[in-house]
């Protein structure tokens, strides 16, 4: 069995450290053959392709495990083939899940085995996560992770350099004031770009839920819920209904192409037909891929007028889960997958390949300043998330999200097409928030 690195001190979810010298052997692998897990996954098909590759070189790096991959188009389809999943031997081993803010809900699942109880029946030695301990993402309310945080990403500013500069625009990189961004849309969009100034895939991302964390302003009271001993409240204010108006507008005057989702908005921004997208920094690997891409990435936009200087966007993305109910070669051969994902270099090659947040500290020291040269401000965007947050980033926890979230979205798809204006979009859906977090 060969030996590896991981992560320690999940129970408490606090200080680690990187151990340089051995490492533990995991107790329970079968020497006489190889354990074979399943992973499933639904990584776009770039990230996808970088994932297979790791896999690949895993499988031959080693004789005591073997992965393999199970793909699904989307997260959705995930969670139906788990819900059929009746037999061990129709479950994965590990199965990426999007956090969704819900990290609570998915942990009370019967079938799902949090990594900090794993890693106790396999104890492994230290390293560093990259993302401070006190952001939430991945994490329970005592601070331990409960799944293994390796497709983690943030919502950032795409903007496509030839456009800014066929357009006359100097410097050529976007505002980061709303306003300042809408004037250049303006330009951009009577000089080149009229088809498509600004699209986006992330449209409760970034006009609600990261308006509130970039502006430094709560997204729900009692902390954005990690505080509450009820239920949170969501008060959509001026800021937001200014905003959405604001945003009603663009799409009306066609700044902005009303937000598109299943990966159209960011293949048209890999196309060269859109000279901004707001997406996750996940799609950095494909767009430094695309031919004929000149494109560099920014943080979201903020107002002035509400902060001086912008706050950080919440982590989002999903992880790695395991499966409870398998035998104890499957689990020790998980803790052995996991840990050599860990290893600096093929972290770092996950970082470098997919504009995933790095999974350690190793992984971003490794990775040298020529990878940023034309990347424009996401080395700054990234060292951030290794600093401990402030109260209105570190995450929030809201009973029955996913749905809410959805709501939110139909609510922000109505307003973009007429249907309602900004104020009363924004007031019934802060109502009907509340009813369904009160459901069970």
């Amino acid at each position: 069995m060969k030996q590896h690195w991981f992560f320690g001190a999940l129970a408490s979810g606090r200080r680690l450290a990187w151990i340089s010298a051995g490492s533990l052997l995991v107790s329970s692998m079968a020497a006489t053959a190889a354990s074979e897990i399943q992973v499933w996954h639904s990584l776009n098909p770039y990230n996808k392709k970088v994932f297979e590759g790791l896999v690949k070189d895993f499988n031959k790096d080693q004789k005591d495990v073997k992965v393999e991959l199970k793909a699904f188009d989307t997260p959705e389809a995930i969670e139906a083939a788990l819900a059929k999943a009746k037999k061990r031997e129709d479950k994965p081993n590990l199965v990426q899940l999007d956090d969704a803010r819900s990290r609570d809900d998915i942990a009370k699942r019967s079938y799902i085995q949090p990594l900090h109880a794993l890693i106790a029946k396999y104890p492994v030695k230290d390293a560093k996560w990259f993302i401070s301990d006190n952001n939430t993402f991945s994490r329970d309310t005592k601070g331990r992770l409960m799944a293994f945080p390796y497709m983690v990403d943030v919502p950032v500013m795409f903007y496509n350099i030839d456009a800014f500069k066929k357009a006359g625009l100097k410097p050529t990189v976007p505002e980061r004031s709303w306003k300042g961004l809408q004037d250049q849309l303006v330009t951009l969009a009577n000089n080149g770009s009229r088809n498509c100034p600004m699209t986006s895939d992330q449209t409760v991302s970034i006009n609600l839920e990261n308006l509130a964390a970039v502006n430094k302003q709560p997204y729900a009271s009692a902390e954005n819920g990690l505080t509450a001993k009820g239920s949170p409240t969501f008060s959509f204010d001026a800021m937001y209904i200014r905003h959405l108006s604001m945003m009603i507008s663009w799409v009306r005057t066609e700044l902005l192409v009303k937000p598109e989702f299943d990966a159209v908005a960011a293949k048209r921004f890999a196309n060269g037909e859109c000279a901004v997208l707001l997406s996750t920094s996940s799609n950095i690997g494909w767009f430094k891929d695309a031919k004929k891409l000149d494109f560099a990435v920014s943080g979201l936009p903020y107002y002035p007028e509400v902060t001086q200087k912008p706050g950080n966007p919440f982590v989002g993305g999903s992880a790695l889960w395991s499966i409870s109910g398998q035998s104890k070669e499957g689990d020790a051969a998980s803790v052995e997958f996991l840990a050599w994902l860990a290893q600096p270099k093929h972290a770092a090659d996950w970082f470098q390949k997919t504009g995933f947040l790095p999974l350690t500290k190793q992984a971003f020291d490794q990775t040298d300043k020529s990878y940023y040269k034309n990347l424009g401000d996401w080395q700054s965007l990234v060292a951030v998330y290794a600093t401990s947050p402030v109260v209105t980033s570190r995450g929030f926890r809201i009973s029955n999200y996913p749905k809410i979230k959805a709501m939110f979205q139909q609510k922000l798809d109505g307003a973009f097409n007429g249907k309602q204006p900004a104020v009363t979009a924004l007031k019934s859906a802060s109502a009907e928030a509340g009813q369904i977090m009160r459901e069970r």
